[in-house]
């Protein structure tokens, strides 16, 4: 309802808070907020690509009161910081996990052709100087494939529509959707074995019937994809190794 009376602009839609940074320990730390309705108290939790910290605000709550309280914890903050996952460069010789099928990546040798895929291997052709902003590219343009396959398979299943739909490098969120149908992803789920990504497409398809996770949204979701829980467990263990990856800025 909230919703509707914005576009009719009898109520005003609330701003976006504006994210921060922090240094801690002479590290910056980037510090992102998102409001919540039934949030009861404030929540802080790593971003999914490690970087920095999100914090969940009750409506009440404040940007500034969220913020001192990022900064009181700042000893929790650098304590997860330094057990995230090394670095993984992408370069010849190193491997990299495709559709969750871990893959040494390999120079072709020549100035041109495509990338494929042999039974271990992502062979990569070009400049060496360019292989990894290549690679990306590439890996963006399989995950965009994908995900529009499966969002549409959803979204057919469940009677609803969507009117675009993008990849990003998304810091903290898997997915997202918007109430006039946009759908985003990261692109760093075609990394993951496909019940993942399968499940992100069946997840956010489902918020354009419900704008929420409440029952209803659960009940949908859960009705279409079998493998909604083993994808939620297997992001929780393995999510920040996939923000490992090298990404070009």
């Amino acid at each position: 309802m909230s919703r509707f009376l914005e576009t009719l602009g009898l109520v005003k839609r609330r701003k976006s808070l504006e994210p921060a940074q922090l240094a801690i320990e002479g590290r910056p730390i980037a510090v992102s907020f998102r409001r919540h309705a039934k949030a009861r108290r404030l929540i802080m939790r790593l971003s999914r690509d490690r970087s920095g910290v999100v914090i969940t605000l009750p409506p009440r709550v404040g940007r500034n009161e969220a913020l001192e309280f990022a900064k009181k914890s700042s000893r929790w903050i650098i304590e997860r910081l330094t057990v995230e996952p090394a670095a993984r460069p992408l370069r010849a010789g190193t491997e990299i996990l495709i559709r969750g099928e871990l893959r040494q990546i390999r120079h072709a040798g020549s100035r041109r052709g495509t990338i494929t895929l042999s039974e271990n291997a992502v062979i990569v052709a070009g400049d060496l100087a360019h292989l990894q902003r290549r690679l990306i590219d590439w890996l963006k343009v399989e995950a965009k494939r994908d995900l529009v396959k499966a969002s549409e398979f959803y979204a057919q299943a469940m009677g609803v529509s969507f009117h675009r739909l993008s990849v990003r490098d998304q810091k903290s969120r898997w997915g997202s959707c918007t109430s006039d149908g946009i759908l985003s992803y990261s692109w760093r789920l075609v990394l993951a074995p496909p019940f993942v990504l399968d499940y992100v497409a069946a997840h956010e398809v489902a918020h354009l019937r419900h704008m929420n996770h409440g029952r209803g949204f659960w009940r949908l979701v859960l009705s279409h994809c079998s493998e909604a829980s083993r994808a939620k467990t297997w992001l929780k263990k393995h999510g920040a190794e996939l923000h490992a990856y090298a990404a070009i800025r």
